[in-house]
C-alpha cells in the first residue's frame, strides 16, 4: 500500500519536474521501487541519418501494445544532455531526434554506440535500448598544410637510398573508410616507402632511387596523394617542390700519403719540423683549403701544432723519448664545402742521454754467514736506464777493493755475489757502494750503498790467557772455597763466544778429579770440593776445557796445577821415650857422670813440612833444673854439672817439643831419671813413686780451662763496653754543634702484596748510606728468598714483584739465507685507477699458489732441457708423493722444489727426493734425479728428564766428593741444540746454600757430595737441577732431586745411669735379706742413631760373683738370681756392656759397684781403701772451683745488667713509637760525611724497604762499622739529624737490625736510620 501510494503521489507530481530536477527525482524514485520488470534491445543505424528517421519499433520489439505505452506514460531517460532519439508512443517507434556524427560521438573508438532507458508506470517497467552508430565515408584524407608546398633542398651528391620523411595525412573515418594508401606522382628519381605506426596509422618516406643531377634537372615538382578505402573513395593531395643543390665532389688531395721526419727529444717549443701540402680541383669556396691535426690518442695533440694556412708542423710541447719513441700524427686538409683529405705524419724521436741509471734493491741478505762460499748471492739488484741504445746500456761496478763482484742474470738484473771467503773476526761489516754508469755521451751514473753485516760462524776455539796455570791453596780449607779462576777468550761473537768451562775427567790418586775440585761452567771458578791435607796430597794437576756455544762447539784445554800449601796442623810426635801410661820407664844416670853426660835423647818428628817441621826442644819442668839441660835442636838431655851424692835419686823432667809453625804446636814428654849406681837402689827409691790418677788430672785441667775461658770472656766484655762508650762519646762530640733539627715523618702504611706477612703491624725500615760507603754498616747478602717487594722511591705506582733472568742470546746470530727464484709477469693497467684496484693474480701468473707466497721455502732450483721440439720437447716434472715437498714451474725450463708442510727433524731428519721428468712425445721418454735433503735442526725441543722427581739414598759419614747420583736429560734436537748442561738452582737448606752440600757436574750430570752428611743433623733435603741446552735461545727444564740421608751406626750408646763419676765411688745397697729377683738397680742408656742402630741390648761382662746377679737383656735391670747369703762378699763389682744392633755394632761399658750389707757403716768399713784423699789435689780443686764460681758470677751479673738496660731503652722507644707526631724530613744542601773519610765525590742514598714478611727479608744488617753517616729520608723535606739506634725486640729473629731511640741533641751512634712506623689508627 505504501509503495502504491508513493507511486500515485509521484505520478500526480510528475508534470512539475523538468530537466535536471526531473532526472534526479526519477532516480530517487527508482531507488525505492521494489517490484520492477526489465528488458533490453539493440539497434544499428548509420551516422548522419535525418531527423525523424525510424530507428526501430520499440513496442513490437519489447512485446508491448500501444495502450500500455500510453497508459504507462512511456518515456526515455538518459544521462546525456543531447537526446539523439525520440519515442513515439502513439506508434511505438523510436526515431532520430538529433544529428548523429560518429566522429563527434566516439572519435576513433569502434564500435560506437550509446544507450538509454525506457520507463513505464503502473506497473513500473524499465527497459534498456542500445543504439550502435555505423561509420560512413564522410571525411576525405587531409594533409596538415595542404595549401603549402613541401620544399626540399637536396644535393646532387646525395647517395641513392637516402630517405626523406614527408608529411602524413589525417582521415577522421575509421575502418575501411580510413586512410589506406599514399601515391607519388610518377618520376625517375624517387619512390615512396610506407611505414605503420604502433597506433595503426601510416607515415611515408620518399627514397632516392636514382642520383640527382643538378645540371639536367635543377628543379623537380611532385604530388603526394593520400586515399582512403571508402565508397565512394576520397583522397587528399599536397605538392612537393625539390631544388637540386650543387655538390663539392672534389676532395683535397695531399702530395704524399705519408710524411716522415725526425725530431730530437727535448727540442725547444716553436721549432718547425715539416710542411705538408694538399690541392682541391673544385673552384671557389670549395677550392679553399685549411689544415688541421686530427684528434690523436695520447699526448701528441699537445706536443705538435700545424699552421692552418701553410701546413707547417712545429713543436708545442715537451718531447720525451722515454715516454714516446715515435709519434704518428694524422693531418687533415678541408675545403669550404666540407670535404676533407687526410695524410699521416710519422715523427721518429731521436734519443738524448738525459736519464741516469736507476738502482732498485730487489733483495738484500744481511747478515751473511762468514762461512758463505765464494759465489754466494748477497743481493739482487734491478738497474734500469730509460734511455735507449748506448744511452741505455749499463755498466755496473763496485767502488773500492771489496771481496765482491757483480754478475748479470736476467735483463736489467744483477747479482751481487761474494768473491772470496769472509772472516768476521777481521772485518765484521762492509759498506758496499754500487755504481751504475751508462754508455751515453756524456755518460751518466748513479750509486747506492749497502751495509752488509757478516754473521759469526764458530771458527775460532776459545784461547786461554796462559798455556798453564798454577794456583795455591792452603790445606784444611773449607769445602766450597774458591781456589782460582781460569779465563779464556773467544774471538767469535754472541753464542759462539759464550764459553763454558768443563773439567776433564781424570784420576788423581785413584779418585776422579771431580771429588777434589768442581768448576763453575760459566765463570771458570775452581772450587774445592773437599778439605785438602798436605800430608796426603801435595799437588793436583787438572785439565780444564773451555768450550764455546757454537755448533759444532770448539774447545781448547789448559793444565792447572794446584799446589797444596802446608799448614801447621800436626803437633810433633814423640818417638822416644815411649809414653807407656801407668808403667814407669826411667833413665839411669850414674853418680859418677861428669858435666855434659848424655843421659838420653828425646826423638820427635813432625809430619808437616818446611818450617812447620822444624823442631826445638825445651825443658819445661825438672826436679833439679841445675842438673840437666836439653839440646835446643837435637833434644839431647845432658848434665850441666857434676852429679853429687846429694842429688835425689828420683828426677822428673818435662820436655816440650815445639815446631816452628805459626801458630806453633807442641808436644810434651815426661822423662824419669834415676840417679843411682845400681838397679836395686833404683827399685828401693821408686817403690813409693805414685802416679796421679787420671780423674784428678782431668778434673784439674778442665777447671783451669774453664776458669781461663770465663775470665777471658768477662775481660773482653768489659773492654768492648768501655771502648764502645768512649767511641760513642767521641762521635757525639764531633757533631755536637750541629744545628740540623729533625722533624719526623711517617709515610703511608705498606704491606706485603703476597699476603704472607707474619706481623700484624706494618714496619718500614729505611737505611741511608752516605759517601763514606766503604765504612757502611749495611751488608747485602745474596737473596735467600724470592718474595722481595721492589719499590722505587721516586714513583707513586703500586709495587710489583720482579723476576729477572739473564739471557745471553739477546742478539740474533743466525744469518738470513737468501733463496731466490726469478720469473717474469707483465700487466697492463689503465691510468688513474683507484687505489686497491685489481691488477692481476701474480700467484697464478707466476705459477705459484698462495701457500707458496706465504710460507713455501725453496730448497732447490732445477733446470730441465729437452732438445726435441713441439710436443716432444714439452716436459712434465714430478716428485714422489710421500714427502712434504712439491715441485713448481718458474721460468721456462726451470722448476723449484718448495716445502708444502712443516718439517720436523725429530721425526724425519732427511728426505730422498726422486725427481722424474717425462716428455709428451710418443713414446714418452723419461729421466730421473735423486736429491738428498737433510733437515737442519732448530732448537724447538727442551731437554727432558727421565723423571720429574728423583730420590737417592746416601749413607751418612760419606767422604766429601762422593758421587751420589747421576741425573740425565735427553734433548730430541741435534748437535749444539742437543748438548745439555746441568746447573744447580740456588736455594738454602737449614740456613746454608745447597751448593755447600752438593755439586753437579755441568757436563755429565753427576751429583757429588761436597761435605760429609750427618743423619743426626739433617735427615733429607731437596733441590732442583736445571738441564739447559746450548741452543739459541736456550731451552731448559727442571727436575727435583731428593737426597735421603741413611743412618749409619756411628754413635755408641750413652749411659745415662749409673753416672760414672771418676774417682769417687757410687755403690748400690743390696740387703742380705734380698730374695731371688731382687731389683738392685737399672742401667739406663740411649743411642742417638735411629732404627735398628738404636736398639740396645745389655750384657753382664764381668762380675765379682757371676752366680749372684744377672742383667735384663732388653731393659738393663740388674736383679739377683739367688738368695743372698752371709758368705757373699760385701764388695761386688759388675761390668755391664750396653751394645746396639748396628753393623758393626757399637757398645759402651759401665761399672756398677754393689755393696751387699744391711747397714752403711758396714759398707764404709769395707770401702775405705777406695778413697784417695790427697791434700794437695783437694786444695787445688777447691780453689779452682771457687775462682770459677766468682768469675762466672761477675760475668753473668754484667750480662744481666746490659740486658736490663737494653730492655729499659726498648720500652722507652716503644713510648715514642706510639707517638702521633708527624715527621717531615728536610733535605738540606748536599752533605758529605763529617769525618772527611768518604771515598765518593757524590752523595749516594741507599734505601731498603722491608715488608711485613720480614722473616724472609733478603737484607741483613750487620754491626755498625762506622758512625760518620748523615741520615736523610729521600721522600721528605725536613732537616737531617743523627738518630741513635738500639736493639728492638720487635725485629724478626733473623734480622739483627738495631733500632735506637731519637735523641734531639745528639747525633746517631749507628750508621743506619731505622724508621719504625706503626699502623695508622
Amino acid at each position: 500500500m505504501a509503495t502504491r501510494g508513493s507511486l500515485t503521489y509521484l505520478c500526480s507530481r510528475w508534470p512539475l519536474f523538468y530537466g535536471l530536477r526531473r532526472q534526479i527525482g526519477l532516480l530517487m524514485f527508482l531507488l525505492h521501487v521494489v517490484n520492477m520488470v526489465g528488458g533490453q534491445i539493440r539497434y544499428s543505424i548509420p551516422e548522419e541519418m535525418k531527423k525523424g528517421s525510424v530507428i526501430g519499433n520499440v513496442a513490437q520489439d519489447l512485446g508491448l501494445d500501444l495502450k500500455r505505452l500510453r497508459s504507462g506514460r512511456a518515456r526515455i531517460v538518459t544521462g546525456e544532455n543531447i537526446h539523439y532519439t525520440e519515442l513515439k508512443t502513439d506508434k511505438g517507434i523510436l526515431v532520430v531526434n538529433e544529428r548523429i556524427d560518429r566522429e563527434q560521438l566516439c572519435g576513433d573508438v569502434t564500435p560506437c554506440s550509446f544507450s538509454f532507458e525506457v520507463i513505464l508506470e503502473n506497473p513500473m517497467e524499465l527497459h534498456r535500448i542500445t543504439v550502435e552508430v555505423l561509420d560512413i565515408n564522410d571525411h576525405a584524407p587531409v594533409f596538415p598544410n595542404k595549401e603549402k608546398t613541401i620544399s626540399l633542398d637536396i644535393g646532387e651528391s646525395a647517395a641513392v637510398g637516402v630517405q626523406f620523411p614527408l608529411q602524413s595525412a589525417d582521415d577522421l573515418d575509421v575502418g575501411q573508410n580510413a586512410l589506406q594508401d599514399y601515391i607519388l606522382s610518377p618520376n625517375d628519381n624517387f619512390i615512396l616507402k610506407q611505414h605503420a605506426n604502433p597506433d595503426g596509422g601510416k607515415y611515408v618516406e620518399m627514397v632516392l632511387q636514382r642520383s640527382l643531377d643538378r645540371e639536367q634537372h635543377p628543379h623537380l615538382s611532385l604530388k603526394l596523394i593520400a586515399v582512403d578505402g571508402g565508397t565512394p573513395q576520397r583522397s587528399g593531395t599536397v605538392n612537393i617542390d625539390i631544388t637540386v643543390l650543387d655538390a663539392n665532389d672534389n676532395v683535397p688531395v695531399f702530395n704524399q700519403s705519408v710524411y716522415k721526419a725526425s725530431v730530437m727529444e727535448n727540442t725547444t717549443k716553436g721549432t718547425s719540423i715539416i710542411t705538408v701540402n694538399a690541392t682541391d680541383a673544385d673552384s671557389g669556396s670549395n677550392g679553399l683549403i685549411t689544415y688541421s691535426l686530427s684528434k690523436t690518442k695520447g699526448s701528441a695533440g699537445n706536443i705538435f701544432t700545424i699552421d692552418e694556412n701553410t701546413g707547417t708542423v712545429s713543436v708545442s710541447g715537451q718531447i720525451d723519448y722515454e715516454k714516446d719513441r715515435k709519434y704518428e700524427v694524422r693531418v687533415e686538409a678541408k675545403d669550404q664545402g666540407g670535404l676533407t683529405g687526410t695524410s699521416k705524419i710519422i715523427l721518429d724521436v731521436v734519443d738524448v742521454n738525459d736519464n741516469a741509471p736507476v738502482i732498485n734493491i730487489m733483495s738484500f741478505s744481511s747478515p751473511v754467514s762468514e762461512d758463505a762460499l765464494p759465489g754466494t748471492t748477497v743481493a739482487i739488484l734491478n738497474i734500469k736506464d730509460a734511455d735507449s741504445d748506448k744511452n741505455g746500456q749499463i755498466k755496473c761496478s763496485i767502488d773500492g777493493k771489496l771481496p765482491f763482484k757483480i754478475e748479470s742474470s736476467l735483463t736489467n738484473y744483477y747479482n751481487l755475489i761474494s768473491d772470496q771467503h769472509f772472516d768476521r773476526e777481521s772485518v765484521s761489516e762492509y759498506n758496499i757502494t754500487i755504481i751504475a754508469t751508462d754508455l751515453g755521451s756524456p755518460p751518466l751514473s748513479s750509486s747506492t750503498k749497502l751495509h752488509l753485516k757478516i754473521s759469526d760462524v764458530n771458527d775460532n776455539a776459545p784461547l786461554f790467557d796462559k798455556n798453564g796455570y798454577s794456583a795455591y791453596i792452603t790445606e784444611n780449607n773449607s769445602p766450597g772455597i774458591s781456589i782460582f779462576a781460569v779465563s779464556a777468550r773467544d774471538s767469535d761473537w754472541n753464542q759462539n763466544a759464550r764459553i763454558s768451562y768443563l773439567l776433564e775427567d781424570t784420576q788423581v790418586s785413584g779418585s776422579p778429579v771431580s771429588t777434589y775440585v768442581s768448576l763453575n761452567s760459566e765463570t771458570g771458578v775452581l772450587t774445592a770440593v773437599r778439605s785438602f791435607d798436605y800430608e796426603q796430597i801435595k799437588q793436583l794437576q787438572i785439565v780444564v776445557k773451555a768450550q764455546d756455544g757454537g755448533s759444532p762447539p770448539l774447545s781448547s784445554n789448559v793444565t792447572v796445577k794446584i799446589l797444596i800449601q802446608d799448614q801447621n796442623d800436626n803437633p810433633p810426635q814423640v818417638l822416644y821415650p815411649v809414653q807407656t801410661g801407668g808403667s814407669l820407664v826411667a833413665e839411669m844416670v850414674p853418680r859418677s857422670a861428669d858435666v855434659g853426660y848424655l843421659v838420653t835423647k828425646v826423638v820427635a818428628v813432625d809430619v808437616d813440612s818446611g818450617q812447620n817441621a822444624w823442631l826445638s826442644y825445651k825443658l819445661q819442668k825438672a826436679t833439679d833444673r841445675a842438673l840437666f839441660e836439653v839440646g835446643l835442636q837435637n833434644g839431647e838431655i845432658r848434665t850441666i854439672r857434676q852429679v853429687t851424692d846429694k842429688d835425689a835419686v828420683k828426677q822428673r823432667l818435662t820436655v816440650i817439643v815445639e815446631d816452628n809453625g805459626q801458630p806453633s804446636r807442641s808436644a810434651t814428654v815426661i822423662v824419669n831419671m834415676a840417679v843411682a849406681d845400681s838397679f836395686p837402689e833404683v827399685l828401693s827409691e821408686f817403690t813409693d813413686f805414685t802416679h796421679d790418677k787420671e780423674y784428678n788430672d782431668n778434673l784439674t785441667f778442665y777447671l783451669v780451662l774453664s776458669l781461663a775461658v770465663v775470665s777471658f770472656l768477662f775481660i773482653t766484655c768489659l773492654v768492648v763496653i768501655i771502648s764502645v762508650k768512649i767511641y760513642r762519646w767521641r762521635q757525639s762530640r764531633i757533631l755536637y754543634h750541629s744545628n740540623l733539627p729533625v722533624i719526623p715523618y711517617y709515610p703511608p702504611r705498606y704491606s706485603d702484596t703476597l699476603g704472607t706477612g707474619t706481623l700484624q703491624h706494618v714496619y718500614n725500615y729505611e737505611v741511608c748510606r752516605t759517601t763514606d760507603s766503604r765504612k757502611s754498616d749495611c751488608k747485602f747478602d745474596r737473596a735467600g728468598s724470592q718474595n722481595v717487594l721492589i719499590m722505587d722511591p721516586r714513583s707513586t705506582g703500586t709495587m710489583q714483584r720482579i723476576q729477572s733472568e739473564k739471557n745471553i742470546l739477546d742478539e740474533p746470530d743466525s744469518p738470513l739465507e737468501l733463496s731466490s727464484v726469478t720469473g717474469q709477469a707483465r700487466y697492463s693497467v689503465p691510468e688513474e685507477q683507484a687505489e686497491g684496484s685489481f691488477v692481476g693474480n701474480i700467484a697464478r701468473d707466476l705459477g705459484l699458489d698462495v701457500a707458496r707466497l706465504i710460507s713455501g721455502t725453496t730448497i732447490a732450483v732445477i733446470n730441465v732441457d729437452d732438445e726435441d721440439s713441439e710436443r716432444n720437447g714439452v716436459v712434465k716434472c714430478s716428485i714422489n708423493s710421500d714427502i712434504p715437498f712439491k715441485i713448481e714451474s718458474s721460468l721456462t725450463g726451470y722448476y723449484t722444489i718448495v716445502t708444502e708442510d712443516v718439517l720436523d727433524r725429530e721425526s724425519i731428519s732427511e728426505y730422498n727426493i726422486t725427481i722424474t721428468v717425462s716428455d709428451q712425445g710418443s713414446p714418452p721418454l723419461t729421466s730421473s734425479k735423486n736429491i738428498n735433503v737433510k733437515v737442519s735442526d732448530v732448537n724447538d725441543s727442551p731437554p727432558k728428564f727421565d723423571q720429574s722427581e728423583y730420590s737417592k739414598t746416601v749413607p751418612e759419614n760419606n767422604s766429601p766428593g762422593l758421587s751420589v747420583f747421576t741425573i740425565s736429560a735427553k734433548d730430541a734436537d741435534w748437535g749444539q741444540n742437543a748438548r745439555v748442561s746441568y746447573f744447580l738452582e740456588e736455594k738454602e737448606i737449614n740456613g746454608v746454600a745447597v751448593s755447600s752440600l752438593v755439586s753437579v757436574n755441568s757436563e755429565n750430570g753427576v751429583i757429588h757430595a761436597v761435605r760429609s752428611f750427618d743423619y743426626e743433623q739433617i735427615k733429607w733435603f731437596e733441590f732442583n737441577i736445571t738441564a739447559r741446552d746450548a741452543g739459541s735461545p736456550p731451552l731448559s727444564s727442571v727436575a727435583t732431586v731428593k737426597i735421603l740421608i741413611q743412618d749409619q751406626n756411628d754413635n755408641p750408646p750413652q749411659v745415662l745411669y749409673p753416672v760414672q763419676t771418676g774417682g769417687s765411688l757410687v755403690a748400690e745397697m743390696v740387703p742380705r735379706s734380698a730374695d731371688v729377683g731382687y731389683l738392685v738397680t737399672k742401667v739406663v742408656a740411649v743411642d742417638v742413631d735411629s732404627g735398628q742402630n738404636a736398639w740396645l741390648s745389655y750384657k753382664l761382662q764381668k762380675a765379682t760373683d757371676r752366680a749372684l746377679f744377672e742383667v735384663g737383656s732388653q731393659n738393663g735391670e740388674i736383679r739377683t738370681i739367688r738368695q743372698v747369703t752371709d758368705k757373699d762378699a760385701v764388695k761386688q763389682r759388675l761390668t755391664v756392656i750396653v751394645e746396639d744392633n748396628g753393623q758393626p755394632s757399637r757398645s759402651a761399658t759401665v761399672i756398677v759397684n754393689v755393696a751387699v750389707a744391711d747397714s752403711f757403716p758396714e759398707v764404709l768399713s769395707e770401702f775405705t781403701d777406695f778413697t784417695h784423699d790427697k791434700e794437695y789435689n783437694d786444695n787445688l780443686t777447691f780453689y779452682l772451683v771457687l775462682a770459677l764460681a766468682v768469675v762466672s758470677f761477675l760475668f753473668i751479673t754484667c750480662l744481666v745488667v746490659i740486658i736490663s738496660v737494653k730492655i729499659y731503652r726498648w720500652r722507652q722507644s716503644r713510648i715514642l713509637y706510639h707517638s702521633n707526631l708527624p715527621v717531615i724530613p728536610y733535605y738540606p744542601p748536599r752533605y758529605s760525611d763529617t769525618l772527611g773519610t768518604g771515598t765518593l765525590q757524590h752523595v749516594y742514598n741507599y734505601e731498603v724497604c722491608r715488608t711485613t714478611d720480614s722473616r724472609k727479608s733478603d737484607c741483613k744488617f750487620g754491626r755498625a762499622g762506622s758512625q760518620n753517616v748523615l741520615i736523610m729520608d729521600s721522600s721528605s723535606t725536613g732537616t737531617m739529624q743523627r738518630i741513635q739506634s738500639e736493639k728492638s725486640i720487635l725485629d724478626e729473629p733473623d734480622s739483627p737490625l738495631e733500632h735506637h731511640s731519637v735523641d734531639s741533641s745528639f747525633l746517631s751512634e749507628s750508621a743506619f736510620w731505622l724508621k719504625n712506623f706503626p699502623p695508622s689508627s
